[in-house]
């Protein structure tokens, strides 16, 4: 494995090994013994054993999965506060669209002097919760195709 440490980024190239490891890996979790939140993963090095927490046994455990699935994974930090530009890149959308859901405070963000700044946890919560309403919106579709026997 190999590490390229650039700013507050870390890419990180894998062996076919690890590679493979990471997928024998994966495959028991999905098995007979899929990860729950109850999943611990402990790291022995050398002088004792410390379980990992709940948040980062999830994070390690989909990194696994990744791995394994042969992605490529960019691991980074995320500052707290954003610009609007930075906040629209995130949600995949553009400046003045998302300056639209700020003023109509469907998106919290506050002044910076004159700039308008945005929490990244906020951001992020908005990100989730529009993915949450696609997919029920799409299970709906979905239940209604199978309702109406629709096929492609």
């Amino acid at each position: 494995m190999d590490t390229v440490l650039r700013d507050d980024r870390a890419n990180i190239s894998v062996t076919p090994r690890e590679a493979e490891q990471a997928r024998t890996v994966s495959t028991f979790l999905s098995g007979a013994n899929p990860p729950t939140s109850t999943t611990t993963v402990v790291v022995d090095s050398g002088s004792g054993q410390l379980p990992l927490p709940p948040e980062l046994t999830a994070l390690v455990l989909e990194l696994v999965d990744l791995v394994g699935r042969g992605c490529a994974v960019s691991v980074g930090s995320i500052p707290n506060e954003v610009t609007t530009t930075v906040a629209a890149r995130m949600l995949n959308m553009s400046r003045p669209s998302l300056m639209k859901l700020v003023r109509d405070q469907q998106l919290p963000a506050h002044k910076v002097g004159s700039h308008t700044r945005l929490f990244s946890r906020d951001v992020l919560a908005y990100r989730r919760a529009r993915f949450d309403e696609q997919s029920a919106a799409f299970d709906e579709l979905r239940a209604i195709e199978e309702e109406w026997d629709v096929r492609d």
